[in-house]
């Protein structure tokens, strides 16, 4: 890839248009399910694109205002009293983000299973569908951005599915639907020559065109304003300027405000973490993000976001997604989605309210697509069931309850699967026949953790009678305690007992256990292959 900025551009700005007309009903609709100001979600996404696109190292991450944060901006609004002593409280997150950054405790990413992570982002994309489908045939209450699975009017992602199968509004399906062949044409590559027009674009200038024909010459099926986006429009500076709130300062040292920070920042940094950790998977580029300059770069947009009166930020994985479908190669992208939003928030809010949501809606459902493919599901259960079921684990756990919830029960099915998979190692050895019984060679790997502990016992323990025994840790760097005890009360007791000639090698010193030295039978040296230093094999370690 070209690393420069003008080599990149004709990537970067088409994108960056998708991701904008993306990021506007999602803005929105996370200030309206916030109960927070509209103009609030527009200033997280500006200052996500402009402030944290340019602070951060994150290539292809998008930063603006998270759905999985809706619920805890509500709470922490209505347990404060106001939406300005709440900016506070956003302020204080984005400080606390810059010092877990400044601790280093972005590396906490990078112990997440990566079939944790892809269950992730195949849950975000069936929600993406799920969530999109009832903006896609008629009117859904619930705002365009959430993403959990109970709505705040009573229903789920499941029962709101039905609601608009019992009016369906042939506009907004009509405009769907015309957007979503446009979408898939532009995928072509006989369109090649149109790529620089963005498909979405040309999605939503013929759904705005054909709103206005449907208004012109079909009235009964025009969209109406809920159908529509709906920006805050100022008729002057004053208006505009008006818009923005400052926050109330005077609260800094309250104990709600105190709480209701460190819960922000913790929820919005760690779905940063993660988002940019399957970013990262998605990048065509495989290009690594500093996590802790990650955090930084949020605390910073979260303190100047809650100095304008703006929503909490984190990276976004819905408009990082679009980001890289539309292909995006640079940060350059995310800046520019940005200075958009500003321009159009400032200059034009009258021609993005002409945007019908089913058009946007039918790019999200492309996005949602392209996550949650099915051959994603057919590689994950190719590699193996101690892959496939945290996979399936998270999948199930994030559309039926939320983000952060299912990434933790698809965490704790992982680590399940990694204790089951020691305990029930088979039970393996490597045997030649020889003149003075039973020869068995055990490998112990690099790695040698509490969690092999039950397979060694089991091997140990299932070692028949008047057989020779080689426990080998020449290639282990570390070796448990309680393994370590083990073995020793393996060769001082059971090995004994049934008559088992033990022969321990490789260990080092500071593990205390003596290895076996010049005590073999010629034909037992030679039948184990001992050379003058130490036994050596090439067969593969048994335990991993």
């Amino acid at each position: 890839m070209k690393k420069s900025v003008l080599a990149n551009l004709k990537y970067d700005f088409p994108s960056s248009i998708v991701v904008f007309l993306v990021a506007v009903p999602l803005c929105l609709g996370i200030a309206l399910a916030s109960g927070a100001p509209f103009f609030s979600g527009l200033i997280a996404g500006i200052i996500g694109g402009i402030v944290i696109g340019s602070l951060s190292k994150a290539q292809l991450s998008v930063s603006g205002p998270a759905a999985g944060l809706t619920a805890i901006v509500l709470a922490g609004i209505t347990r404060l009293g106001t939406f300005e002593t709440f900016l506070v409280a956003v302020f204080l997150a984005g400080a606390i983000q810059m010092g877990l950054g400044i601790l280093q405790a972005g590396s906490i990413a990078r112990y997440f299973p990566g079939s944790v992570i892809k269950g992730m982002l195949t849950a975000i994309g069936i929600i993406i569908i799920l969530k999109q489908i009832p903006h896609a045939i008629g009117y859904d209450a619930e705002a365009e951005g959430s993403m959990a699975f109970r709505q705040a009017e009573g229903n789920n992602t499941l029962t709101a599915l039905l609601q608009p199968l019992q009016g369906i509004h042939a506009g907004v399906t009509i405009i769907t639907l015309v957007s979503l062949a446009i979408l898939l044409l532009w995928e072509k590559p006989f369109m090649k020559r149109f790529k620089i027009l963005p498909g979405a674009l040309a999605a939503v200038v013929a759904g705005i065109l054909l709103n206005l024909c449907f208004n012109a010459f079909l009235p009964a099926i025009a969209l109406g304003k809920e159908q529509l986006v709906q920006v805050p429009v100022a008729n002057n500076l004053k208006e505009f300027v008006g818009l923005f709130t400052l926050p109330d300062f005077s609260a800094i040292w309250d104990k709600d405000v105190i709480i209701t920070a460190f819960t922000i920042a913790a929820v919005a940094s760690i779905e940063t973490l993660l988002c940019i950790e399957a970013i990262e998977k998605m990048d065509p580029w495989r290009r690594v993000t500093d996590q802790n300059r990650e955090l930084k770069a949020q605390g910073v947009g979260n303190m100047i976001s809650g100095l304008l009166g703006g929503l909490p930020i984190t990276s976004v994985i819905v408009r990082s997604s679009a980001n890289i479908n539309a292909g995006a190669r640079t940060k350059a992208s995310a800046i520019m989605h940005g200075v958009l939003l500003l321009i159009c928030a400032a200059f034009i809010p009258g021609i993005l309210n002409r945007i019908p949501l089913g058009a946007l809606a039918a790019i999200l459902l492309m996005t949602g697509y392209k996550l949650a493919r099915l051959s994603v599901f057919r590689e994950m259960f190719a590699n193996g069931k101690y892959q496939f079921i945290p996979f399936l684990v998270t999948v199930v756990a994030v559309v039926f309850t939320d983000l952060l919830t299912g990434v933790g029960l698809g965490l704790v099915t992982s680590a399940l699967a990694i204790l089951y998979n020691n305990m029930t190692n088979p039970y393996y050895f490597h045997k030649e026949k020889h003149h003075e019984g039973d020869l068995i060679r055990l490998h112990l790997s690099e790695e040698v953790s509490f969690l092999n502990k039950a397979s060694i016992k089991k091997t140990l323990d299932d070692l028949p009678h008047n057989s020779t025994v080689v426990i080998d840790a020449g290639k282990t760097h570390y070796i448990d305690f309680d393994v370590l005890e083990l073995i020793k009360e393996f060769k001082d007791i059971q090995a004994v007992e049934k008559n088992i000639k033990c022969i321990l090698t490789g260990f080092k010193e500071k593990y205390k256990i003596d290895n076996t030295h010049k005590v073999l039978s010629e034909s037992t040296a030679n039948a184990i292959g001992e050379d003058k230093e130490s036994y050596r094999w090439t067969e593969k370690p048994v335990y991993n």
